[in-house]
């Protein structure tokens, strides 16, 4: 890095990066990380890095990144960091290191240091909704909030206590007989987070005390499936809503308690197969599941960072207390990571700010995650709504609106399913789509390994692709005549040149994915606080709520002809 590249990358020597902020911290209104969140804000395009970014785009425009790797032969070494049990490769991106010299000033113009330093001092973050975003406190990556700090404590004894009962077989439903089979009834953060998890790391149901299943959507065959060859009295439901008034969650309660009464009878008291993550006792109390039953969650932590909380129980019992105990480790070991890792080192912020310069230098609106895991085939989703929720916006720290783009379209399938489906627009399409390839080594197993090997060749294949010469040559050594070879030879030039990133896990264990999980969760936080937007609230969600209460409350009450008429066609065919 040049000097004056360190100079401008360098953080503010105001203590961000020391010691650890405490609940006294936490508290203060005077430390530098308070003044962070509400100082006056530059939005990004105006900060010198960024004209310099520019010019970088314009200077690497028409150099292909084979290129790059041709020039340099040590560009691996340059653009790849190892910390925190993961290894990070960014050099099959279309940048070098002239461009990560002024992504990192980029950072410390943003004021990054203070952003990072009032995420973990307990500073409103949120600052349209004026709260903290604790999350990492959930796994002792910072201090407990002190308000808090005893109800967290009580939370988590119970939680442990209902999935060592239900492990053990202690939990019983109302006609005496242990709880077997556990069905979580959540959406958005309540679901897609345990979900993922426990998908990557649960063993098979055969193989458990307890199985758990997840049900979102208000279709009735999610449930429907999910409840397929139980029994009643072995069956627990988890309502997860933090306001118990989710309507898709609720739906589906209603439609368990139905499920339950016609078995156990209408008599019953239902009370043993429920239990409730929520903040409502009161609602839950008159659902039919008493306060004892309630495990509640901080008003701090949004949604999408509740995997960590009473949320996460269903993956509690999955997995057991030390596989839990584990994810929770490795998602701490990514926090104080991310909070005192030089720039230069720090995994998270080198995350974000290669796709910032994707989304707002190179012009690229997507990003494909591809896990070569099938653990983690669910991973691309429940990252669509860490990124797109938290950062799918545009009004900024000051109420103004952004000039650049914020986050990409996420997407992603699990490799190698996807190498027969959509890899085809990456090679020979006409859209710049950066991936993220997430691998796990082999450790011997030949499948395994078969299955990293692929995701290293895609991704070299992704960047070198194949020129108009050597695709004639590839036709020439298949014997075919020069005009069929002439003919042919344009449908086989690949031009490569796609930006990607590799992940790479030494395994797909409790403490890998939580450093995983983690290393995105921070990255998020990173882009959307250069970009100058709160990654932490989600006024626009409510909007398609509110919308679909009022078309139930009113059905001719619809804004437009287009929903009038299709209620109507609805109507017509529903009945």
């Amino acid at each position: 890095m040049t000097t004056a590249a360190l100079r401008r990358a360098s953080f503010p020597t105001s203590g961000s990066w020391s010691g650890n902020i405490g609940a006294e911290a936490a508290a203060s209104s005077t430390s530098s990380a308070s003044t962070a969140v509400t100082d006056a804000f530059t939005a990004p395009q105006h900060l010198p890095a960024w004209t310099h970014l520019a010019a970088h785009r314009e200077r690497l425009g028409t150099r292909h990144v084979a290129d790059l790797f041709a020039a340099d032969a040590g560009r691996f070494g340059t653009l790849s960091r190892e910390a925190a049990g993961l290894l990070v490769d960014f050099s099959r991106q279309r940048l070098d290191a002239e461009t990560l010299d002024d992504l990192l000033a980029l950072a410390a113009e943003a004021r990054l240091g203070d952003g990072i330093a009032a995420l973990f001092g307990g500073q409103a973050v949120n600052h349209t909704e004026g709260r903290a975003a604790l999350h990492m406190a959930l796994r002792r990556g910072c201090r407990v909030p002190a308000a808090d700090a005893d109800e967290l404590a009580r939370t988590a004894t119970r939680m442990r206590e209902f999935a060592r009962q239900l492990r053990n077989g202690e939990l019983r439903g109302a006609s005496g007989e242990a709880i077997r089979r556990v069905v979580n009834l959540g959406i958005g953060g309540s679901d897609l987070g345990p979900r993922m998890a426990a998908e990557a790391l649960a063993g098979p149901a055969a193989s458990t005390p307890v199985e758990v299943r997840f049900v979102a959507n208000i279709d009735p065959r999610e449930l429907d499936e999910a409840l397929a060859g139980a029994r009643a009295e072995e069956t627990l439901f988890i309502v997860s809503s933090k306001s118990f008034t989710t309507a898709e969650t609720l739906a589906n309660a209603h439609a368990a308690r139905t499920w339950l009464r016609a078995t156990l009878g209408e008599a019953t008291p239902l009370d043993a197969h429920f239990l409730a993550v929520s903040n409502a006792t009161g609602a839950a109390a008159a659902f039919g599941i008493p306060a004892d039953r309630v495990l509640p969650m901080p008003e701090w932590v949004g949604g999408r960072y509740s995997v960590w909380s009473a949320i996460g129980l269903p993956l509690l019992i999955a997995l057991g207390e030390d596989g839990f105990d584990a994810l929770l480790a490795g998602a701490r070991e990514m926090d104080e990571h991310f909070r005192n890792a030089p720039l230069t080192a720090n995994l998270p912020v080198l995350m974000g700010l290669v796709g910032l310069w994707n989304a707002d230098f190179i012009g690229a609106s997507t990003l494909a995650v591809l896990p070569y895991a099938h653990g983690l085939r669910n991973f691309p989703a429940w990252l669509q709504q860490l990124e797109m929720e938290s950062n799918g916006k545009r009004a900024l720290r000051d109420g103004t609106f952004t000039a650049v783009a914020t986050s990409p379209v996420v997407w992603g399938g699990a490799g190698t399913v996807g190498q027969h489906a959509f890899h085809q627009l990456f090679y020979q399409g006409t859209h710049c789509v950066p991936v993220d390839f997430i691998v796990t080594a082999g450790k011997g197993d030949a499948r395994r390994q078969a299955l990293a090997d692929n995701a290293l060749a895609q991704a070299a294949a992704l960047t070198h692709g194949r020129s108009l010469d050597e695709a004639r040559a590839a036709l020439r050594a298949r014997g075919l005549p020069p005009a069929e070879i002439e003919r042919l030879a344009p449908h086989l030039e690949i031009p490569g040149n796609q930006p990607s990133t590799t992940v790479l896990l030494a395994d797909l264990d409790p403490a890998s994915l939580g450093r995983l999980m983690a290393l995105y969760e921070h990255k998020v936080f990173v882009q959307g606080w250069i970009w100058g937007i709160n990654s932490f609230d989600q006024y626009g969600v409510e909007l398609g709520k509110e919308m679909a209460r009022r078309l139930a409350d009113d059905p001719d009450g619809a804004r437009d002809g287009a929903t009038l008429g299709m209620q109507r066609a609805l109507a017509r065919r529903g009945g």
